[in-house]
């Protein structure tokens, strides 16, 4: 779980900065995009941290069980959702309030 967390905070990383450029350079003029970041990486920090703990709990031996495979397959799967959507549904949701804010 440890190195999937990694990659997903990588692409996480690279889409925000891709997202939040974006809108920077899209004209907008307040102070929302900047708010945007940080509440995103607020948000994406305690998730991430939750998927790990669940599984660093876990012996060697309790982790190969096969039982936990589509716990493990969820969870994944979730890590991944979190990692790619939430920053375009942050970012659009920040666009909407400046956009009824702004006028």
């Amino acid at each position: 779980m440890s190195d999937s967390v990694a990659y997903a905070l990588l692409v996480y990383t690279g889409l925000q900065i891709f997202v939040t450029i974006t809108a920077l350079r899209g004209g907008t003029a307040s102070l929302l995009p900047y708010f945007a970041l940080i509440v995103l990486i607020a948000a994406i920090v305690p998730a991430c941290r939750r998927f790990e703990r669940r599984w660093n709990r876990l012996s060697d031996e309790a982790a190969c069980d096969p039982d936990l495979a589509p716990v493990f397959r969820r969870d994944i799967i979730g890590l991944w959702l979190l990692a790619i959507g939430l920053p375009f549904a942050l970012a659009g949701l920040f666009t909407l309030l400046g956009y009824v804010i702004g006028g």
